[in-house]
């Protein structure tokens, strides 16, 4: 159980890192601007609060340390998701890893952002609310694809 919750952490966790670099990436050199996690931090604290869907979390009630949940919950789902690719192919998919699992749930995982996030947060399914939605929709493919290089990349390294 403790190797599979360490291969969890790091793996999740390397992947979610090579996010956030990618995000960087396109902020400093296409003029992206990077993802604003404490809007996400707004939608996580509002959850218990009974509140899961918004019409836009912008103007939504914002919440203490909302940047820091924002940024926790990021890294905690990243994780998350490391978990169930672990559990669906287990640790030898670790010891021993081939890209295609982490491909199939990075890109799995782009309907959590489709079909729950972006909604709840008053975007619309697959962003459909924004003037945007397709590139958006794009860059949420392309980062989960980047999410699961993380994850295979950070497993090579582990193993």
């Amino acid at each position: 159980m403790s190797e599979f919750l360490i291969k969890a952490v790091l793996i999740g966790a390397g992947g979610t890192a090579l996010l956030d670099l990618w995000a960087q990436f396109l902020n400093r050199v296409v003029g992206l601007p990077a993802p604003n996690w404490a809007l996400v931090g707004r939608w996580f604290a509002h959850l218990p609060r009974g509140r899961f869907i918004h019409a836009d979390i912008g103007k939504a009630e914002p919440v203490p340390n909302e940047l820091a949940i924002g940024w926790v919950m990021h890294y905690l789902v990243g994780i998350l998701f490391a978990a169930v690719l672990l559990m669906i192919w287990g640790l030898d998919w670790a010891r021993n890893p081939s890209f295609l699992p982490a491909l199939i749930v990075g890109l799995v995982t782009v309907g959590c952002g489709w079909f729950i996030l972006q909604p709840g947060m008053g975007a619309g399914i697959a962003a459909s609310k924004r003037a945007n939605a397709n590139q958006l929709r794009l860059l949420n493919i392309i980062g989960h694809t980047v999410f699961a290089i993380g994850m295979y990349g950070t497993a090579l390294l582990l193993r």
